[in-house]
């Protein structure tokens, strides 16, 4: 598909990557079948609140995952989409900054629609759903598009007039992490607690074994069940 629907000083593109790149430096793998999307955003605020917006882009894409589909949608922590604990879309969220401020925030989301769950890697069937597996059926990637973009833009245009309190209070509603035993890895180290919730920053919030709060900015977070 060619660009999607925009608006003024915001751009987005849909269309199938050669390749991607996921959080971490980790390859994105985008199989045939599925929507991938980059939105290009240039938003007045500040460079530390970038991250929020792929709290906002989550919820957008959570909600309409859920009228479009009417499934067991939620969130991980820090942005992945799930069905029931299935991996169906995955977000990355990458701001370019100079010493005046923020210049531009490229969104890029991929949304495992029409996709073989064959058709993924042996290693990543157990963790990884699409919607036509859920729904056995076919859906429409058009729709589905517009759709999402009617609900980012609300979003976004809401996170912009200062209403990002409720976007975060809706993302926590979504949230399958918070109240979750999980464990965060990154650069080689290993964090482990029960997420008892995340700040208007989108950092996770983990109690650990013996009581202590810790803040994790990012890293690859699992559930697991105790």
């Amino acid at each position: 598909m060619g660009p999607g629907r925009c608006t003024r000083r915001n751009h987005c593109y849909c269309r199938k990557p050669a390749q991607g790149q996921g959080s971490s430096w980790e390859k994105w793998l985008s199989p045939s079948g599925g929507v991938w999307m980059t939105i290009i955003l240039r938003p007045d605020i500040p460079p530390s609140k970038a991250p929020q917006l792929t709290l906002v882009t989550g919820v957008a894409v959570a909600e309409t995952l859920d009228q479009e589909c009417r499934l067991d949608v939620g969130i991980k922590w820090p942005n992945d989409i799930l069905i029931g604990e299935k991996k169906v879309c995955g977000i990355l969220t990458e701001a370019s900054a100079n010493p005046q401020g923020l210049e531009y925030v490229v969104v890029g989301i991929g949304i495992d629609l029409n996709v073989d769950v064959n058709n993924f890697p042996p290693e990543l069937r157990e963790g990884a759903t699409s919607l036509k597996h859920e729904l056995e059926k076919e859906i429409s990637g058009v729709k589905l598009v517009q759709q999402f973009l009617s609900n980012f833009e609300k979003l976004y245009n809401d996170f912009k007039t200062g209403k990002f309190p409720e976007i975060l209070n809706e993302w926590r509603r979504l949230s399958k992490t918070i109240g979750t035993s999980v464990e965060v890895h990154k650069k080689g180290r290993i964090v482990r607690g029960e997420a008892v919730g995340i700040n208007k920053e989108g950092v996770l919030i983990l109690e650990t074994d013996d009581g202590s709060l810790r803040k994790i900015i990012s890293g690859e977070c699992t559930h697991f069940k105790e």
